[in-house]
């Protein structure tokens, strides 16, 4: 059994430790990314099973890095969730557009969040 690894690309520290403790105690690896460039810079060396992206990111936005992760054939199969604190009506429909597998808006539930990694990425 090889062990899946997550990535995800948020610039807020709080966030980040939110997932980090939602992981702690599964079997994914985490990777972090702080910027949208660095989220795509990431993905491509690193090749993950599933990737978390924030929208509002400094740099590229998470639109942004999903459409460049989506047109790269070496992660345009990946499973996205894109995650946005600002829920606006239309938020959801442009993530999916940009290529996002999955859409959530904050505040989440993390069980949820957990249930869907598990559903697009098991990890066992």
């Amino acid at each position: 059994m090889s062990t899946k690894t997550i990535l995800h690309i948020e610039d807020n520290e709080f966030n980040r430790k939110i997932i980090r403790d939602l992981l702690a105690r599964t079997g994914y690896r985490l990777l972090e990314a702080v910027d949208g460039e660095m989220g795509v810079t990431t993905a491509l060396q690193e090749l993950p099973d599933l990737i978390l992206v924030d929208i509002q990111l400094p740099k590229i936005s998470g639109l942004e890095a999903t459409r460049r992760l989506r047109a790269d054939p070496r992660t345009a199969h990946i499973p996205i969730i894109a995650i946005t604190s600002f829920a606006l009506s239309g938020d959801d429909e442009k993530a999916r557009e940009a290529g996002a597998s999955h859409y959530v808006a904050k505040p989440y539930s993390p069980r949820e969040l957990l249930e869907t990694i598990r559903r697009l990425a098991p990890d066992a």
